[in-house]
């Protein structure tokens, strides 16, 4: 689909996408609105990985969800603002204005999205390739045996042993770590500019969860796409992310590069969610384990307040 820029729709060079002052609420009359997302604004530039960082509940997720035009799915209205995309043949569009039927073009050739649980997000009657070809035929207009081949060539992409095995398996067959690869590898289908992927390691260990890590930095480079990460997990934001926006309550409450926001956070908010990382060495010369304080966040004090 070719959308042609207008006067009013323009983006840097180096910018694939735009978010301006969006706001977006929940409830059919503006009495009983509820404002979930509030004036947020940021830019992902060609190969940068953004991080959407905050705790549930922030508007992280909803704010990943709308830029997809998928929440209104969900009840919720976009009230304000502009989603700028740069798209592949050149052309800017604003998101926001357009029907769903082009929305349907757009998902997946020009942008994705990689759910947290991949086993409700693939159909469990249909096969791994035949749901990585569906993408292919949708959107490229391939044969069946066309498509097949760039589904085994995606699940390589991704790193899948044996991946030709795979293609005719079914997603129960399949470990938690294969699955999530799977749904990378579908989301990658048709190469495009944009990846969101929404807290896409929460439910793995921690080793599974260092490999789908390294994948997604592995595939930045090789394919040059641009990421927005959303978690809450600021260990996740240290290892993936080139700059981060700290939500809370809907809004952007600090952004900047990730050594910024790690050496030297503004925000009592960002501050109160490093320090609930736990550190390496910090139970040391203990003689048994110990919980961590709880650290809670107050609007009003000066510093994040650690509970015991």
């Amino acid at each position: 689909m070719t959308v042609k820029p207008t006067a009013t729709e323009s983006l840097p060079d180096d910018v694939i996408l735009s978010v301006e002052n969006l706001e977006v609420c929940f409830g059919s009359s503006a009495a009983k609105a509820v404002r979930a997302v509030q004036g947020v604004s940021f830019q992902i530039r060609r190969g940068e990985t953004l991080a959407l960082v905050g705790e549930s509940g922030s508007g992280k997720s909803v704010t990943a969800m709308t830029v997809m035009r998928l929440t209104e799915y969900d009840g919720a209205r976009i009230t304000g603002g502009r989603i700028l995309m740069r798209l592949k043949d050149g052309g800017i569009t604003d998101l926001t204005k357009l029907s769903e039927k082009r929305m349907e073009v757009l998902r997946g050739f020009e942008f994705s999205i990689v759910f947290q649980d991949p086993m409700s997000s693939l159909n469990p009657v249909f096969t791994v390739g035949d749901q990585i070809a569906e993408v292919i035929t949708r959107h490229q207009g391939k044969s069946p045996r066309e498509a097949r081949d760039i589904a085994l060539n995606v699940l390589k992409l991704v790193r899948v042993p044996d991946a030709a095995r795979r293609l005719d398996q079914y997603p129960h067959q399949l470990s938690g770590g294969m699955r999530q690869r799977v749904m990378i590898a579908i989301a990658l289908a048709c190469r495009p500019s944009l990846m969101i992927l929404d807290e896409p390691t929460t439910a793995l260990d921690v080793t599974i969860q260092a490999q789908i890590l390294d994948l997604v930095r592995a595939l930045q480079r090789e394919i040059g796409m641009s990421v927005l990460f959303i978690t809450h997990d600021m260990g996740v934001v240290a290892e993936i992310a080139d700059r981060v926006c700290v939500m809370l309550k809907g809004e952007i409450v600090e952004s900047g590069s990730v050594n910024q926001i790690f050496v030297d956070p503004r925000h009592r908010y960002t501050r109160a969610l490093i320090s609930a990382v736990p550190r390496l060495g910090s139970m040391a010369d203990k003689d048994a384990p110990e919980k961590f304080p709880l650290v809670i966040y107050d609007a009003e004090a000066s510093q994040p307040e650690v509970a015991a």
